[in-house]
């Protein structure tokens, strides 16, 4: 395996751990936050935090099909 190779799937790895410990703690916030009778305000300051955690992962992993494009060719 080439250091390249090496370095995307480690950059895929970390991706699948961002998405994987968002999903995670966005459960665990809405369950503790609905059982603490938080309003519906920062439940909702919850759930933009979460999508702005799961856009991110997007955009590494697009960079990680974009470095991956441009090694192919």
């Amino acid at each position: 395996m080439s250091d390249v190779d090496r370095k995307q799937a480690q950059a895929g790895r970390r991706a699948a751990l961002v998405i994987a410990g968002t999903a995670v703690l966005w459960v665990a916030v809405t369950f503790i936050g609905s059982k603490l009778g938080l309003d519906q305000r920062t439940l909702a300051l919850f759930d933009l935090m979460a999508l702005g955690g799961f856009l991110w992962a997007v955009w590494m992993i697009y960079n990680i099909w974009r470095a991956r494009r441009d090694n192919q060719g």
